[in-house]
């Protein structure tokens, strides 16, 4: 699929896709004879992995090791992988943490100005 469609379908920018591209974290698995960029369902899944990440605040060098890591975990599952692959877990769940202890700040102070409304 070109790269209009993968924008649509994951709700990514074109812009931040082709970002990507040049950082090397995701590359098109072909190019039209247009020259369009051509993405596969791998690509897609892979561009998914790393819109996740980054509102857990993981850096570039971080996301790149992770696609890595689970590239290399298709092939070979050794215990240094998955050691590696717990951290990064171990990580995302802190993360998600303290994400849910801001929006629970969040929510507080809304419900404090909600309460100063007329009902």
């Amino acid at each position: 699929m070109q790269i209009g469609e993968v924008a649509e379908r994951i709700g990514l920018s074109l812009r931040t896709i082709r970002y990507y591209e040049e950082v090397g974290l995701v590359v098109p698995s072909a190019r039209s004879q247009g020259g369009f960029r051509l993405y596969t369902e791998p690509d897609v899944q892979r561009l998914g992995v790393i819109m996740r990440m980054k509102p857990l605040g993981f850096q570039l060098d971080e996301m790149r090791e992770l696609l890595e890591l689970l590239d290399a975990l298709a092939e070979d599952s050794s215990d240094e992988h998955l050691r590696r692959l717990t951290e990064f877990w171990n990580a995302a769940e802190e993360r998600c943490e303290a994400l849910r202890k801001q929006l629970a700040i969040a929510e507080d102070f809304a419900a404090t100005l909600r309460s100063h409304l007329p009902a």
